[in-house]
């Protein structure tokens, strides 16, 4: 096999070490002790629902899920960012980012047990619904980043995706269209080592993710995708120059996977938990807390207080989840048509409220 091209790969950007140490002048943002509090919460709180969201799918309660465990950072640090104008197209992990948009925890459910009825978001009507086909949410964002482009508003298209994301033929074209038109699109890339089994050192001999801007001809970043400082501080950058006028970016945040890649995977059969562990002392909370116990007076009583109030918030999402009627069979054909043809019209009259 031939060896991968040498080359010097850039340092990440981090502003929080993995201790919560400062190491570069901070943001104004994050001189803000409402500011990262708020995003501390619902990291904190994306977490919680995390947990529950597991603990229903393994008693039956909720179909195969995806965790964000360990990459909570990058969907509340790349959200938080974002303006009521732009539009979000997740992926499959971007849980905390949807519930920081105005997406509720009942809907999260919903949509993960399989009901559509969690993609009619209260909230941000025109956020896009979780994309589980992978990489397919980057053309749409493309898509969108254009109507915008011709509404001639401030919006911005953002889509996340996850480094397996950036070996589909979906990415490629999508980063070159948004390039070429000059379109005001913010692609991230969560970087979380894994594509499922696939290791990312063997998906690209690339020596960074962030370098497959080049070839598009916009600007691609690293940044330590644990910091949600510099992950906030990053797309911050990327949708000032969208809206500008100068196009796109493509952010890689580095991050990890510490759960299996779903419900449905056991991630032992090809990583070791040595490996895993080592992360764990990296994970996105830990040095956040920290940061905010040394500089901003955050206290065990303030730390108690968010984690039973997130609890109680998740457990009674759940509830009300859980106490929903399911969807009569012929809801299949709701949002099927614009013009239902006579014989589907006859045959979900056949199939009743059942």
């Amino acid at each position: 096999m031939a060896k991968s091209p040498k080359s010097s790969a850039p340092e990440p950007t981090v502003f929080l070490d993995a201790e919560g140490q400062v190491l570069r002048e901070l943001p104004d943002f994050a001189r803000d002790t409402k500011v990262l509090v708020a995003l501390y919460s619902m990291m904190v709180k994306t977490r919680v629902f995390d947990a529950k969201a597991i603990a229903l799918q393994r008693t039956g309660q909720l179909g195969t899920y995806a965790s964000s465990l360990g990459q909570e950072a990058i969907g509340v640090g790349v959200a938080s960012a974002m303006s009521e104008a732009d539009v979000f197209l997740p992926s499959f992990r971007e849980h905390g980012g949807q519930l920081w948009r105005g997406v509720t925890m009942e809907e999260l459910f919903l949509y993960w047990g399989g009901d559509e009825r969690g993609n009619d978001y209260a909230g941000p009507r025109q956020d896009f619904p979780v994309c589980i086909p992978v990489a397919s949410q980057f053309p749409q964002a493309a898509g969108a980043a254009l109507a915008l482009a011709h509404r001639k508003g401030r919006g911005v298209a953002v889509a996340i995706g996850g480094d397996g994301a950036t070996s589909k033929g979906d990415f490629y074209e999508a980063l070159n269209l948004i390039g070429a038109w000059t379109l005001p699109a913010v692609f991230v890339i969560n970087n979380n080592q894994w594509a499922i089994s696939m290791p990312r050192n063997e998906q690209t001999r690339a020596s960074t993710l962030a370098q497959k801007a080049i070839a598009a001809g916009l600007p691609g970043e690293v940044v330590d995708g644990n910091d949600v400082i510099a992950v906030r501080e990053a797309t911050t950058r990327a949708l000032e120059q969208a809206r500008a006028g100068r196009g796109g970016t493509l952010i890689e945040c580095l991050s990890y996977r510490l759960s299996d890649h779903t419900t449905a995977d056991d991630a032992s059969r090809y990583r070791e938990e040595a490996e895993v562990s080592r992360h764990w002392k990296a994970e996105p909370l830990v040095r956040i807390r920290a940061h905010l116990t040394a500089e901003h007076g955050w206290s065990k009583e303030h730390e108690e207080e968010l984690l039973r109030d997130s609890r109680a918030e998740t457990e009674a999402a759940a509830k009300r989840y859980l106490a929903m009627s399911p969807q009569p069979a012929r809801a299949m054909f709701d949002f099927l048509y614009s013009n239902a043809p006579p014989d589907i019209l006859a045959l979900a009259g056949e199939m009743g409220d059942d």
